[in-house]
């Protein structure tokens, strides 16, 4: 991975009043940061923070009593919320743009199986 990652990011204009064009430079390391995978999210909030929970499902389709192990929770207030919402909401429309509608609904996105029939003589 990229150890540093420079970004330019505008500050709203109410903020911003008494200086024109002011900007902010952002540097992220991400040199220690460990990745991971979820199939999983469950969503909570008290009045201050929102709690994001991730884990892994290995069996979506079980019937019965399933256990999800919780590998991450992200804490953030409710304004980084917010942020983060927007920024998934402009991933997915541009993801969407370039490779088509993503169908969250797993029964729309079963195709019906064709079986051949043949012919009785």
């Amino acid at each position: 991975m990229a150890k540093d990652k420079t970004e330019e990011i505008s500050e709203p204009a109410a903020l911003a009043a008494p200086v024109a064009a002011q900007q902010q430079t952002l540097t992220v390391d991400d040199s220690t940061v460990s990745a991971g995978y979820a199939n999983f999210c469950r969503v909570s909030s008290t009045p201050e923070e929102l709690i994001l929970d991730l884990g892994l499902n290995p069996n979506p389709y079980a019937q019965g009593n399933v256990t999800v192990h919780v590998g991450q929770r992200i804490i953030m207030n409710h304004y980084t919320a917010k942020r983060l919402l927007s920024a998934l909401s402009m991933a997915l429309q541009r993801h969407e743009q370039a490779f088509g509608v993503l169908e969250t609904d797993v029964r729309r996105r079963v195709k019906p199986s064709v079986t051949a029939t043949m012919p009785r003589s």
